[in-house]
């Protein structure tokens, strides 16, 4: 690897070598979509530019990513951008993007040119790759590969295929998906009647038109399925390839017409001859039952219109082409014949007849894409940018804008809903204390934060819902409206948050009716606090305790406070030995919670026992969760116990979020920025630096996953994870802003 001057990183550069819109074409799509992602999550420390491969005779009016023009028929054009790159010292990197056609010369060899020239690391990505090369192909592929640092393909398959047909060493070879947007899982009522498709089976193709697409032998598909369903309308959607029109204009649009009307199908095929805008086309795939990708390339080895699909959520029928037959195994969509109609009819009308299979391909789609979404595949770059030249650290500060938009879906007049499917409220969950206390802690350090209406409107359902809690002893009822309403009513944890809230709110709400009604709420409460038995339940009640203090510095509160420090200490030093420098003998769920409470039991009375109990089991459990500088929360299912297994699945957001919360508090307290920075790789868990490398924040929404196992996300987005995210994005807003 070439190490980079520290001093340069900052003002780093890549420089994406590619077609780029307004071109219109698929390779230019996915450029400007890779650079868009890559600079939402690492501009300004490093930004992402373009070098925009262009014909003589053309003329396009780039935006400012664009910062060089390359004449693609000139081969001294070609050495004259490798000079220019050369004397930039701020450029660090080159990617290209790479399609045979997209280049001067036979088979595109001009770009042999450039490469002999530049002096700075490139890497390439192929965006296709035949097997069984001719040796004029095998020749130029294996020349690129000498000059190349790395290699993208982004497809499994395409690694063997360069490693056995090209002789490419496969640890050149980086697999990274075909990046897509992150769409919402949708029904699609709601967008055929936005789209006037109502009581239409919607089926659809997108992409440029050309000849050998393929989408005759769909359109002879067309009539039996028809006379089964005479509702289905065939969308054929996207203007013709720029290229094919500048040759023989509309003939093959015009022959597809043609057919339609010999075979009487009018009524059932529409052609949208357009050049659709990202919005347009998630809005028909959205629309879409079935998405029929019709393509006559056995070797295509990748394809953004059936990756788009995928991430749609769609149920897909393909031709069996080499990208489609890895992307759409396992269930995810099914495979016809080429040039095969009646292939077509039969894959599509087992779907239309099974509404059950239906919705397994729609689902299993959908599941699998969740890598493949544009914020992931950026990371992945990077990632591999990385191995190259060290350009800057995965772990990003420059974190996601901050979204109340689902929490607020989640939330009715009544309070916040438990669960969701996926991310649609699932009211038949009902509601828990424990969910409202903590979207109550999150809307108040909000409004402290932004001066929000709207966060300042969810906090008074969030308090108003722990005063309809509230029993006549002083004790909380933690779940309403749901199964466990009966069966576990009560719990002291649940209690134990509620004191968290009340006295988070009494200290830092703008609002005086909400303060005057948590003091309240707290004070009826505050006889139950001595009685908890509860670890997490008392170190809940020492934090919000802490906050009532700081506001209202009351003796008996900082008496409560150091009785239930000195209850942590004393199962510490019961439970504690030389290996195990904790409070009990297994760590469950939001362990950091209990040194949290103890960094502020030591701030509240400066009892120096609290400050090295709290650093050591911080520390302790640091070293647990922290592997290669990646944190791996305690699993859910089987917990760690001292002297056995820790479980590592399914890892929560809760848990997450307790680490940054208290790596935050500990830096506030004791000034160490060793604490901020690990608040910081703790929360990158959330953006991508995870066991499955995956986005666990919806930044679509301002939603979050509800957590992690070994192989998937959990699609998800209830409650307790989104006010989990939000409290620790929220938390680091905060420290942002006082530093």
């Amino acid at each position: 690897m070439n190490e980079e001057d520290p001093k340069l990183v900052k003002d780093s550069k890549i420089c994406f070598l590619s077609n780029f819109p307004p071109k219109e074409c698929g390779i230019a799509t996915f450029t400007r979509d890779l650079v868009q992602s890559m600079n939402k999550r690492f501009n300004p420390v490093l930004k992402s530019r373009v070098i925009a491969l262009n014909e003589e005779s053309d003329f396009y009016n780039y935006d400012n990513k664009v910062i060089m023009q390359l004449d693609k028929e000139n081969p001294q054009h070609y050495k004259q951008i490798a000079e220019k790159i050369n004397n930039s010292p701020d450029i660090k990197l080159i990617s290209i993007q790479h399609e045979f056609g997209i280049f001067g010369g036979k088979l595109g060899s001009h770009i042999t040119h450039f490469l002999e020239k530049v002096e700075k690391p490139v890497i390439i990505t192929f965006h296709s790759i035949l097997p069984n090369p001719s040796e004029a192909r095998k020749k130029i592929v294996k020349e690129i590969a000498a000059k190349v640092s790395a290699i993208i393909v982004m497809a499994n398959t395409a690694v063997d295929i360069l490693n056995k047909d090209y002789n490419i060493e496969k640890s050149k070879i980086h697999m990274v998906h075909h990046g897509i947007p992150n769409v919402s899982f949708y029904k699609n009522k709601y967008f055929k009647k936005k789209l006037n498709l109502n009581n239409r089976k919607v089926l659809s193709t997108f992409g440029l038109l050309s000849r050998g697409k393929g989408i005759e032998y769909m359109i002879k598909s067309l009539p039996a399925l028809v006379e089964k369903n005479p509702d289905i309308l065939y969308l054929v959607i996207g203007e013709t390839h720029p290229v094919i029109r500048k040759n023989e204009g509309e003939k093959y649009r015009n022959e597809l017409i043609q057919l339609v009307n010999e075979l009487g199908l009018q009524n059932n095929v529409k052609f949208y001859n357009k050049y659709l805008t990202l919005q347009e086309i998630i809005n028909y795939l959205l629309a879409t039952d079935i998405y029929v990708c019709t393509n006559l390339d056995r070797n295509q080895i990748t394809s953004g219109t059936l990756a788009y699909a995928l991430g749609c959520g769609r149920a897909i029928v393909s031709t069996p082409s080499i990208y489609a037959e890895e992307l759409l195994s396992n269930e995810k969509g099914i495979l016809a014949e080429f040039k095969n109609p009646e292939s077509f009819t039969r894959a599509i009308d087992k779907i239309l007849s099974d509404e059950q299979l239906k919705e397994n391909l729609e689902k299993r789609a959908y599941s699998f894409s969740r890598q493949m979404t544009w914020p992931n595949v950026a990371s992945r770059y990077l990632n591999t940018f990385n191995k190259v030249v060290k350009l800057r650290e995965e772990t990003t500060k420059k974190f996601p804008t901050i979204k109340l938009n689902h929490l607020k879906n989640l939330t009715n007049n009544f309070a916040c809903i438990q669960f969701a499917r996926n991310d649609t409220p699932d009211k038949s969950s009902g509601y828990t204390l424990d969910d409202n206390t903590r979207a109550l802690i999150t809307t108040i350090l909000h409004n402290s934060i932004f001066n929000s209406i709207q966060s300042s409107k969810l906090s008074k359902i969030y308090i108003k819902f722990l005063e309809y809690t509230q029993e006549q002893d002083g004790n909380f009822k933690n779940n309403f409206h749901n199964e466990n309403e009966i069966l576990d009513s009560h719990s002291e944890d649940s209690f134990g948050r509620a004191i968290w809230a009340l006295g988070y709110s009494i200290n830092k709400s703008k609002d005086e009716e909400i303060k005057e009604k948590s003091k309240q709420l707290l004070k009826k409460s505050f006889k139950k606090i001595s009685s908890l038995k509860e670890l997490r339940a008392k170190a809940f009640s020492i934090i919000g305790l802490y906050h009532y203090y700081e506001k209202y510095k009351h003796e008996e509160i900082l008496t409560q406070i150091k009785e239930l420090a000195d209850s942590l200490i004393k199962s510490y030093e019961i439970e504690s030995s030389d290996d195990w420098h904790w409070f009990e003998q297994m760590l469950t769920y939001s362990n950091a919670k209990l040194p949290e409470a103890l960094f502020l039991a030591y701030k509240s009375t400066n009892n120096k026992k609290y400050l090295e109990i709290a650093e050591k089991t911080l520390h302790f459990l640091s070293d647990i969760l922290f592997i290669e500088d990646e944190l791996l929360p305690i699993g859910q299912k089987g917990w760690f116990t001292k002297n056995g297994k820790r479980a590592l699945f399914d890892q929560q957001p809760v848990d997450v979020s307790a680490m940054v919360q208290t790596y935050l508090t500990a830096y506030e307290i004791t000034n160490d920025k060793h604490y901020y920075e690990k608040a910081v790789l703790a929360f990158n868990w959330f953006l991508g630096r995870n066991y499955l490398k995956q986005m666990v924040y919806n930044e679509s929404i301002g939603g979050c996953y509800d957590g992690l196992s070994k192989d998937n996300l959990n699609l998800n987005q209830g409650a307790e994870s989104t006010v989990s995210y939000l409290i620790a994005r929220l938390m680091l807003e905060e420290i942002k802003r006082k530093k």
